[in-house]
């Protein structure tokens, strides 16, 4: 009886386990590929004490780089070191995809090459301010009085443990030089416990510069060998700490050169490896691809630097972080020009875009996608002041926690602005569990405040498929009254009452649209004439467009144009499902702007039907004929010009 109880406890206990697993797996990343767009290669110059500081330099492509700040540190090496110099930066975007941490060798090579003990610890949420601790190893941790040296650390999130792993090289006394470990406490300020032996060489000779990448589970460290044939070798292990290590006899560099320093990074939206080292004597680097990490060649040929780096590492970065490093040390002359759509970094969908009077700013509220078949519990708001720097405001709405009636399918919002009695209000209608509801704020990035029940919870009379979805609110300009559209296979739409979260009774009709409708009504006002947008197909199919009707009345008839596409997929461009937009007119103007998903670029269009809940959002002009119609939208990587 014990024994069963045991098995059954056991047994829901790796039941609950991969579970987790299976959720976490259908959620997004904190940091999606695609959105990766740029390099930050970050470097020190030279032995010289003014040449021991961290540089910058940045890339588009992985292969052509610019140094930043006129090839100067960025990091004054007296505030943040012992010594007055640092070398062999390594940097880490975190597993939150969001703080990043730099370890630093504490050193003054005319010191010599034993004088430092010491390494630095460097945590930033921006890549511009950099917090620091110095953590002095002999001073530290009892047992070192013989250490001559620290050299090249660095840092691997190890998710086993939770914990972010240091790992360097150190040499006591006549013993060679061995790789060492030791877990950061959770500020990155000091290390937790002693270091203890994480990698020796079955030869037992000295090993230093370690670099560990993770790929299919398998961890590879490269390091180079320092009493024997000098050079750079690999080992394998699947448990960072284990101690099992199965070493590879090879050496992988393509080359008869001293080399050291050895870093290796993955290019963007690739199956690509960079394995890139200091060929120190001759005052280069080398950069050699691959696929498998185990067989390298020399592509040295595509490789351009306008500088000279010693012993460094290259991260990928996105577009905004791309702009502030650039904001605060200028942007290279020769950097290639860089493109604003998508708008929003992340898998969003079904944007919905509105100017506040009262902010005087521009808001998108998306659906969260990313999510295995649309599974989102949340809606985030984001902000802007120029259409294509935009601003993380947070979760303004969870289902889980702050509605009641409904806690899945969070999908395809939409909000409008209203003053009563003198104060801005803010209505924010949703889709939850295939309704409708609305919450209400005072701001337009919230709280916002369930109603206590959906507003749309079954069909309109008539209609026996489809789904009550994809809300709208469109206020007319002639009348004051305000009214909601929404559903999928049909158009529907009923007045609101004044309160903004219920509808007049008896007011609610069907629309006569053609066989394109699909889903995602989103209804303008120009020159005395309603326009109705809408989406064709299914957002899982490459062929999802956006179409349009013209009408005298925010209820209908429609009226159909010849050419009535608004936007469609721009194959020779990889871009693919644009769709379920809403229209932004710059106050006072005769302005206007679309905004609407796709396919996350590049990779949406090779996952199938996964490409229907990996999207993104962008933003391109919408212009008008003199007749009025609209004239069709050609998709964008460049986007629209930020506005002044």
């Amino acid at each position: 009886m014990k024994k069963s109880k045991f098995t059954l406890v056991l047994f829901l206990a790796v039941l609950t386990f991969l579970q987790a697993q299976q959720k976490e797996a259908g959620t997004p990343p904190a940091i999606a590929e695609k959105d990766l767009t740029a390099y930050l290669f970050v470097y020190f110059t030279g032995n010289k004490v003014e040449q021991e500081a961290v540089c910058y330099a940045v890339s588009a492509d992985g292969y052509h780089y610019y140094h930043l700040n006129d090839n100067k540190p960025v990091i004054d090496s007296k505030v943040i070191s012992s010594t007055g110099g640092v070398r062999d930066p390594h940097i880490l975007r975190g597993d939150d995809g969001k703080t990043f941490y730099m370890v630093l060798t504490d050193m003054t090579s005319s010191k010599g090459w034993d004088s430092n003990r010491a390494m630095v610890l460097l945590k930033s949420t921006d890549l511009v301010k950099w917090e620091s601790s110095k953590v002095n190893i002999q001073t530290a941790f009892s047992g070192n009085e013989d250490l001559k040296r620290v050299w090249a650390p660095q840092t691997i999130y190890d998710a086993k443990a939770g914990k972010y792993l240091i790992y360097f090289s150190m040499k006591h006394g006549n013993d060679p030089d061995k790789i060492y470990y030791a877990y950061a406490n959770k500020d990155f300020t000091a290390l937790e416990s002693a270091p203890k032996l994480l990698f020796v060489p079955k030869s037992k000779g000295a090993c230093i510069d370690g670099d560990i990448i993770e790929k299919d589970g398998v961890y590879h460290l490269f390091y180079k060998t320092e009493t024997e044939t000098a050079g750079i070798k690999t080992a394998t292990t699947t448990d960072l700490t284990s101690g099992n290590w199965t070493e590879k006899d090879n050496y992988v560099q393509p080359t008869n050169e001293s080399v050291e320093g050895s870093s290796v990074f993955k290019l963007n939206n690739s199956d690509d490896y960079i394995l890139m080292y200091d060929v120190y004597k001759k005052g280069r680097y080398q950069f050699t691809k691959s696929k498998d990490l185990e067989n390298f060649t020399v592509i040295d040929n595509d490789i351009s630097m306008d500088f000279k780096p010693r012993h460094g590492t290259i991260l990928p970065i996105t577009r905004s972080e791309l702009k502030r490093i650039t904001a605060k040390w200028g942007m290279p002359a020769k950097y290639p020009k860089v493109n604003n759509n998508p708008v929003l970094e992340g898998y969003y969908a079904d944007p919905d875009i509105l100017y506040s009077n009262k902010t005087k700013k521009y808001y998108i509220y998306p659906t969260s996608d990313g999510f295995d078949g649309w599974s989102g519990y949340y809606f985030k708001t984001f902000s802007s002041d120029n259409l294509v720097d935009w601003k993380d405001e947070g979760v303004i709405l969870d289902l889980k926690k702050d509605v009641t009636w409904a806690n899945r399918n969070a999908w395809a919002p939409c909000i409008v602005e209203k003053k009563i009695k003198g104060k801005y209000k803010y209505f924010y209608y949703f889709t939850a569990a295939q309704k409708i509801g609305v919450a209400v704020s005072d701001s337009p990035t919230g709280p916002f405040k369930d109603s206590g029940k959906a507003i749309i919870s079954s069909k309109p009379q008539g209609i026996t498929n489809g789904q009550e979805i994809d809300p709208d609110v469109f206020t007319d300009p002639k009348t004051g009254k305000s009214y909601l559209y929404w559903g999928n296979m049909y158009m529907a739409v009923a007045e609101l009452n004044p309160d903004m979260v219920s509808l007049k009774e008896g007011s609610t009709k069907l629309i006569n649209v053609n066989k394109s409708f699909r889903e995602g009504t989103y209804v303008i006002y120009r020159n005395g004439k309603y326009y109705f947008f809408w989406s064709e197909d299914d957002t899982r199919s490459p062929k999802y467009k956006v179409r349009y009707a013209i009408s005298n009345s925010p209820t209908g008839p429609l009226e159909m144009p010849e050419n009535n596409i608004v936007i469609q997929g721009n194959p020779d461009e990889g871009i693919y499902a644009t769709g379920h937009n809403s229209v932004l007119q710059i106050p006072n103007k005769d302005e206007w702007y679309l905004t609407y998903h796709r396919f996350s670029y590049p990779t949406g269009i090779k996952m199938g039907e996964a490409g229907g809940f990996h999207r993104e959002v962008c933003i391109d002009k919408l212009e008008f004929n003199a007749d009025g119609t609209i004239k069709q939208v050609v998709p964008t990587h460049q986007g629209i010009q930020g506005l002044k």
